[in-house]
């Protein structure tokens, strides 16, 4: 079967620790010496081995799987693969990959490629869910402080999958040759005391002009004057502004209004404040982004009462749940074989992996 979709990664894009994934160094203890048991017995029955996950989902991690598969068993040439893609939507027990070959070729790498189908279906599945509630405006993912520097990368490759339009970070996009993407930050506009124009006249000065500027506005508490502030100052340069009002913390503009609305973060009314505000004054193209708690439910609603958001920025609940996988032995030799409750699974949309 030959597959006209997106080409999968090639392996050497992961940086993978070949030379310690092969040694079992990340692997179950259990696994390693069930490989090292049928070595020195020399007993090298072919097994084949099927991966399902236990929830609907999108999935993500299959290159990088596949990539371990080929770098890190003791002999790729001699293993038959077949799986399905990136993105690809599975339900509960479809069998995302295939593995038939000698079982001490590969035994040891089960923890490595289950964790990653894990992981990677995680974060892609939650960005799909919110891409598809904001849906067609954009969602920027921006989960990077939320977790360990060592995941960035295949986790920006699960939400680029998953239609995520940008990234907050180079190691997010370099699995496909992008960049990452940002704002005029809190920090930047306290280190020019706290003037937010000052810091946007700044970044301008000093950026490439190809980066669309997007200023943080809520640094003073008061979006709609610090928008209007930056709109007049700059004009037709600024891209957006982005909403980011801490959870605990009434917008200036919103307190008025108290009674009629939750009044707290980023909330319907304050988005509206903002964007009747710079219309009003002759911007209608500033874009508004918002951020802070964004999720599903938020974004839905949101999309409900037709809030004037042109993006979403997203953050933790993209790590959110789990995604588990199962690895079990289904034949033995060509026949059935397999713990009680097990058994082979045909799937049609397996394409052989070369």
């Amino acid at each position: 079967m030959t597959s006209d979709r997106r080409p999968r990664l090639d392996p050497e894009i992961f940086h993978l620790p070949v030379e310690r994934m092969r040694d079992g160094y990340y692997s179950d203890k259990y696994f390693v010496r069930a490989r090292d048991l049928l070595r020195l017995d020399g007993h090298s029955p072919t097994v084949t081995m099927q991966v399902f996950g236990k929830s609907a989902a999108y999935l993500g991690g299959i290159d990088e799987a596949i990539a371990i598969l080929k770098l890190c068993s003791d002999d790729w040439s001699a293993l038959t693969v077949r799986a399905l893609h990136d993105g690809d939507a599975i339900e509960p027990w479809d069998v995302v990959l295939e593995i038939e070959g000698p079982y001490e070729h590969f035994v040891h790498l089960e923890t490595l490629y289950l964790g990653v189908l894990a992981r990677r279906t995680r974060v892609g599945t939650n960005t799909r869910r919110v891409v598809d509630a904001a849906r067609p405006k954009d969602i920027m993912f921006f989960p990077a402080r939320h977790d360990h520097w060592l995941v960035q990368t295949g986790d920006g490759y699960a939400a680029h999958i998953a239609g995520a339009i940008g990234v907050s970070t180079d190691a997010q996009a370099s699995w496909w040759g992008s960049e990452g993407i940002g704002t005029v930050p809190h920090g930047l506009i306290a280190a020019y005391g706290g003037d937010t124009v000052l810091a946007s006249r700044k970044f301008l000065e000093h950026m490439s002009p190809h980066i669309r500027l997007v200023t943080l506005v809520d640094f003073n508490n008061d979006c709609v004057g610090t928008s209007l502030a930056i709109a007049d100052a700059i004009g037709p340069r600024l891209y957006g502004v982005r909403l980011d009002t801490s959870e605990v913390m009434v917008d200036k503009s919103v307190l008025p209004m108290m009674g009629r609305t939750r009044p707290t973060g980023v909330n319907p009314q304050l988005v509206h404040n903002v964007r009747t505000a710079l219309d009003a004054a002759g911007h209608p193209d500033v874009r508004i982004v918002v951020s802070g708690g964004f999720d599903v439910a938020k974004i839905t609603a949101f999309e409900t009462m037709g809030v004037p958001v042109d993006a979403y920025g997203v953050g933790s609940s993209l790590f959110q749940g789990r995604y588990d996988f199962t690895a079990d032995v289904v034949l033995v030799e060509g026949k059935p074989c397999a713990k009680v409750g097990r058994s082979w699974r045909d799937n049609s949309r397996l394409e052989l992996v070369t």
